[in-house]
């Protein structure tokens, strides 16, 4: 059998600023700019997940296409879509929701809970010409 990667998009819209307490609030305009401001901003975002698992022989899928996508609803898209993430979403309290950080959560969010296939990479698009890979822990 062929190993298969199979990618399903879902969309959400959040609101979040970028902040780091242990900097001053000059330190944080320099380096986040407009980004700083702690009443937030908002994105539409599009996250890419891509599972990677071999061809069932009868179905032809890689894994049940409906589950995926209520797994991908339940974990991500319920618990972020219309959220401040810095004020809502328990992982950015103590992590900078930057695009690269929310790859990474929306991965341990869903890694080991997509049956009969393995996590290859989640992507997400802050913008359309701004997104962030992530693939697990090397």
């Amino acid at each position: 059998m062929s190993m298969v990667l199979l990618t399903r998009k879902a969309e959400f819209s959040a609101a979040h600023f970028y902040y780091n307490e242990a900097w001053s609030q000059q330190e944080n305009e320099r380096v986040f700019g407009k980004c700083a401001n702690r009443n937030g901003h908002g994105h539409n975002y599009t996250l890419e997940v891509t599972v990677a698992g071999e061809v069932d022989p009868v179905s032809g899928f890689v894994v049940d296409l409906k589950a995926l996508k209520e797994i991908l609803n339940r974990e991500v898209v319920e618990v972020y879509d219309h959220r401040h993430l810095n004020l809502e979403v328990p992982e950015f309290r103590s992590a900078i929701p930057t695009t690269e950080n929310i790859a990474i959560a929306v991965w341990n969010r869903l890694n080991g809970k997509i049956p009969g296939a393995r996590l290859h990479r989640v992507r997400v698009y802050e913008m359309p010409d701004l997104f962030a890979d992530y693939c697990g822990e090397a």
